[in-house]
């Protein structure tokens, strides 16, 4: 494994730690860095906040709040580095886009500490789930 992707692992790593103190740390290895929110959601599972990891190619950031509130506003740049709904790609460091990344986690982490928000979320899960249940 490249030295400069265990570089952006630490790096993107340093920009969830601060969040530490309101959040479960779930997983902390040296290839994958994982924080819950103490929120549960159905079957009692933790809801995830955020997470690093460490790929063959590339490190991946995954930021659950941007999957939530899918209107984050965000630069065409850093969009270029998402996969999926809720996951930014990396294979080198990028201080511009990290620092708006810091921004987005940020935010992030106040809707996730808000209750009633938190609860908009169980409520759409529990409705999906409905959904899912009743076209079977």
């Amino acid at each position: 494994m490249p030295d400069d992707l265990k570089t952006v692992f630490e790096r993107l790593k340093r920009i969830l730690a601060p969040h530490e103190p309101k959040m479960d740390i779930a997983q902390d290895t040296d290839r994958m860095y994982m924080l819950n929110t103490r929120h549960l959601l159905k079957k009692n599972y933790p809801l995830m906040f955020g997470a690093v990891r460490l790929g063959k190619n590339y490190v991946s950031y995954h930021l659950m709040a941007v999957y939530a509130t899918p209107d984050v506003p965000m630069s065409p740049e850093l969009k270029k580095r998402m996969q999926g709904k809720a996951c930014f790609n990396f294979k080198e460091v990028d201080e511009r886009l990290f620092k708006e990344l810091e921004k987005i986690t940020k935010a992030g982490a106040q809707r996730f500490s808000n209750e009633k928000f938190v609860e908009g979320l169980r409520q759409a899960q529990s409705a999906a789930a409905q959904k899912r249940k009743a076209s079977r």
